[in-house]
């Protein structure tokens, strides 16, 4: 079965973005980790306003990668060949998960997060937290007590710029 990772960045006190959806805060003066993860992905799944964000950063970085964006209203195919998956977001992940390939990257934002959590769906999460306090933004975990997850610590990163990365595998 393929693995969904959540590999991810938050602020310390929580929040994936600032109210507006803009990441401004976030580090990218290293890679962070990040060819090593993308190399074992195949497999990229977002919700559409992560996708909408991911648009403007100007030449579309996920040519080589089958993206699905989770979306209620939108369908069909864009012109950069991710699929918007509007229905049965449950069979879909769970055909999805024993097809062939590599690992499977839940990029965000909140509400697929949540219901990935809800459903059980999130193998793993790796989360970079940037040394920065924004007092308010879009959180990471939506408050809801029926998504209480154990999770297990495999590894603690550091980095001279502040930035902690933390490994966990989620038990349901």
């Amino acid at each position: 079965m393929r693995k969904i990772t959540l590999f991810i960045a938050s602020s310390l006190d929580g929040y994936i973005a600032r109210d507006s959806g803009d990441i401004d805060w976030l580090f990218t003066d290293q890679d962070y980790g990040y060819t090593e993860f993308i190399a074992q992905i195949d497999t990229l799944i977002m919700g559409n306003k992560t996708y909408q964000q991911i648009l403007t950063f100007g030449e579309y970085p996920y040519q080589d990668q089958e993206v699905f964006v989770f979306s209620k209203t939108y369908s069909g195919e864009t012109n950069n060949g991710a699929k918007y998956i509007n229905s049965d977001w449950e069979d879909f992940i769970k055909t999805l998960r024993i097809s062939n390939g590599r690992d499977i990257w839940l990029v965000g934002g909140a509400q697929l997060i949540h219901f990935f959590l809800k459903h059980g769906f999130i193998d793993e999460s790796i989360l970079s937290i940037h040394p920065i306090i924004l007092g308010s933004g879009i959180p990471l975990i939506l408050k809801d007590p029926t998504i209480e997850t154990k999770l297990q610590l495999q590894e603690v990163k550091s980095f001279d710029t502040g930035l902690v990365q933390i490994s966990y595998n989620l038990t349901y």
